[in-house]
């Protein structure tokens, strides 16, 4: 790869950086944790909060709740289609085609 197409490369992603924002949030960032009176002991921690990511999350717990509430939406769905169409299997038998 030659020179200049390095640097086109950088060049076009600053552009990507600087039209999305990035540049202006990651100063942001760093003048805040600049001024901060006292120092954080996790800057990463303080940068994600800056940010508005999460902070101290278990992935794996969120997951596994994820996992289980979506199973406890197909139960329920499937009690309220057994609720609203008490004759289910009848009902699919009659509206297959006769043949």
């Amino acid at each position: 790869m030659s020179y200049q197409a390095v640097d086109q490369k950088k060049e076009d992603f600053r552009k990507y950086l600087e039209k999305n924002g990035i540049i202006d949030a990651l100063t942001k960032v760093l003048v805040g944790l600049y001024e901060e009176p006292e120092k954080p002991e996790s800057p990463i921690e303080f940068i994600k909060q800056f940010l508005g990511g999460p902070g101290d999350v278990d992935l794996e717990a969120l997951k596994h709740e994820n996992e289980e509430l979506k199973k406890r939406v197909d139960e329920l769905q499937a009690r309220v289609e057994e609720l609203t169409n008490p004759n289910g299997l009848q009902a699919e038998a009659d509206s297959a085609p006769a043949q």
